[in-house]
């Protein structure tokens, strides 16, 4: 067993391979961006090293660094964790002439499926079905438009390398070909510099399901069960579960041995999984096989009761599998859900900031906690915006949904957008406990997943503008004389209350006015043309509110003049309004701003060009994913502030624009 490994990556799955190696007495060393230099994963390590700037291009992907650092550490294998360069082949086989284990299948298997055209010629011939579709050597335009019209529409396009949703469009027809092949490409270029596309059939209603398997070096295979990864958004997973709910032990089985066959069939080593696409009908079709460890595998952890990194390691150090076939059990449901920076309402767009509050669910043989962060830290434009996993296990799958459901109410985020609150809708949803599940499940169920507000704005303002208030009085009481007159609540106004005037901004450019009368503990508000009377008592960063004897605890975080409010599921947001007078300010209706941080891909237009609404003007990059920003209204493009290339922050102006008269 090996004395000391390098992990060659990030966030949760760097402290993730940090805490097995500890308790099996390994030594770890961690490497790290000038943007992770106090990130958790350095601290968790026993030694770091510093790879370069924050860009993954300048230190994640440095490969030749990142092996120099092994060497000279004393390294002797090399996690590389998801994502970056797990299936990178030519980085497995520096590792090999440097005489590092990789933590990883040799470099001929990841060659064999790294490509997808070439996976899918190998597994017609190990026998594992294949969805219809084109996966040839020949790229141009002319050959994948004929072979996109014999293949039927919809279709999808997909990169032949990579993974994770990028480089992947569906099309609906003819017509749509061109353009999505453009986009397809250029996503794919810049994510994997790779543009080559395959084509397959596009199935309407189909499951995600996918097998963890293993292999050891002395030619054994196992299956771990079967995970569901069904409920995606842009093609990349939001929960995943284990087991796949409704599969008949004859399909489990067949789809396992088809998972082992096709790992065999390029004489795989160590953990791998094999994804399946599963019709309506019980049938199921190879999609791809990704050669490393999965961001779901802990729910196969959960109902297995094993660690799948330990296995990684022990495979990795020449040890057999330490379980054949029939050793192999499963106990209960497990569900994970992907806690990301991101947007649910504006299209997941990814969101970046500073996590100034964080409070996780209290982890317990039932709820787990996967991640890379702690309260204070930034998630930045240049990494994937994933947050934490959230994992929970219980007896059977109505249970385990209770618990993701308690556990999500119980988890709060504070200081940019998270999709936490979409989470609980999702997992609580009715079609969810059902068992509607297919790929399409969130485009299905728009209306109940993204319901118009019903938030009682003005409960919420009433609540804050006390909460706002009750923090002061606490703040400004002087402990050595907290009797004074200056003290009081009524800025020690005579024979009468103060009634102090509050203006709060929330939503999206959203003011509400309020009045507020206060004594002691008790509070007359007016928002507007409403009026609620309420008792307000703060405890460090909790808030005990009773409104028209309703009596709740709430999480509250003050950042500045922001204030976050918890309830449940439910979150609030508002800061104290300070007048905006700027130019900027008035004539943001006529521009075009950066919806987050990122870069620009491609301007589609040039000063003095004549536009529509609608019509697609600028393409951004974000997290290694496009996004396509549109005209407002018509009009004439006036100045163009940013070209192809260059990064910009979020709300950036990108272009002005003036209206049509």
């Amino acid at each position: 067993m090996f004395s000391k490994i390098l992990i060659a990556n990030r966030g949760e799955i760097a402290c993730r391979v940090i805490q097995t190696a500890r308790t099996m007495g390994i030594r770890t060393v961690a490497v790290y961006s000038e943007a992770d230099t106090h990130a958790r994963h350095v601290a968790m390590a026993d030694e770091a090293f510093l790879l370069g700037p924050a860009p993954s291009t300048e230190s994640y992907l440095r490969s030749d660094k990142i092996l120099d650092i092994a060497i000279s550490s004393g390294a002797q294998a090399i996690h590389p964790g998801y994502g970056f360069l797990s299936e990178n082949a030519g980085f497995a086989a520096a590792c090999a002439a440097a005489n590092i284990v990789f933590i990883g299948p040799p470099t001929g298997a990841i060659e064999a499926m790294g490509s997808k055209s070439a996976a899918k010629q190998i597994m017609s011939e190990a026998s594992v079905p294949l969805v219809p579709g084109y996966h040839d050597d020949d790229q141009s335009d002319a050959t994948l438009l004929t072979e996109s019209e014999k293949c039927g529409y919809p279709q999808l396009l997909k990169a032949v390398a990579g993974g994770g949703g990028k480089g992947m469009r569906v099309v609906s027809n003819q017509q749509e070909f061109p353009q999505a092949l453009e986009s397809a490409r250029r996503e794919a270029s810049n994510a994997f510099g790779n543009p080559d596309m395959l084509i397959e059939r596009y199935l309407t209603q189909p499951r995600h399901v996918e097998i963890q398997v293993f292999c050891d070096t002395h030619g054994a295979g196992v299956y771990l069960a079967e995970r569901d990864c069904s409920v995606q958004r842009r093609h990349q997973k939001v929960i995943e579960e284990a087991p796949a709910p409704g599969l008949s032990d004859d399909t489990r089985k067949a789809m396992g041995d088809a998972a082992v066959r096709a790992a065999q069939a390029i004489d795989y080593v160590g953990a791998g999984t094999v994804e399946f696409l599963y019709d309506t009908d019980g049938s199921f079709y190879f999609m791809e096989m990704n050669t490393r460890l999965q961001v779901e595998h802990p729910v196969t952890e959960m109902i297995t009761g094993l660690d799948l990194v330990e296995w990684q390691l022990r495979i990795a150090s020449g040890e057999p599998l330490p379980l054949t076939q029939a050793q192999v059990q499963i106990t209960g449901h497990a569900l994970e859900a992907r806690v990301y920076a991101e947007d649910p309402d504006n299209d997941f767009l990814p969101a970046t900031g500073v996590l100034n509050y964080l409070k996780t669910p209290a982890e317990n043989a039932h709820v787990r906690v996967d991640t890379g962060v702690l309260q204070g830290d930034e998630v930045s434009v240049y990494y994937d915006p994933m947050i934490a996993k959230l994992i929970v296990w219980d007896a059977d799958r109505d249970r385990a949904i209770n618990r993701m459901v308690s556990a999500l109410e119980d988890y709060k985020i504070a200081g940019l957008t998270t999709n936490l609150s979409f989470l609980h809708r999702l997992a609580d949803s009715q079609p969810f406990r059902n068992c509607q599940l297919d790929t399409g499940f969130i485009e299905s169920h728009q209306a109940l997943l993204f319901p118009e507000n019903q938030t009682n704005t003005a409960r919420w303002l009433a609540i804050a503008a006390a909460c706002f208030t009750a923090s002061q009085q606490q703040n400004n009481v002087s402990p050595n004389d907290p009797d004074s007159p200056f003290n009081t609540p009524d800025s020690w106004r005579l024979n009468s209350h103060y009634a102090r005037p509050l203006t709060l901004n929330y939503g999206n450019g959203n003011t509400a006015r309020i009045t507020l009368e206060s004594q002691g503990n008790h509070y007359q508000i007016r928002v507007e043309d409403q009026r609620f009377e309420l008792e307000a008592q703060q405890l460090n960063d909790r808030m005990i509110i009773t409104l028209n004897g309703h009596r709740q605890t709430l999480d509250v975080s003050f950042n500045g003049e922001q204030l976050t409010l918890f309830a449940g599921a439910e979150q609030f947001s508002c800061q104290r309004h300070r007048e905006d007078f700027s130019s900027h300010a008035q004539d943001a209706g006529n521009s075009l701003n950066a919806p987050m941080n990122g870069a620009v891909v491609a301007v589609l237009v040039e000063a003095g060009a004549k536009v529509a609404a609608g019509d697609t003007l600028v393409i951004m990059e974000a997290m290694k994913m496009e996004h396509s920003l549109k005209a407002p209204h018509d009009g004439t493009v006036a100045e163009v502030f940013y070209q192809e290339g260059e990064l910009v922050d979020d709300g950036a102006e990108l272009i002005a624009l003036e209206a049509e008269d």
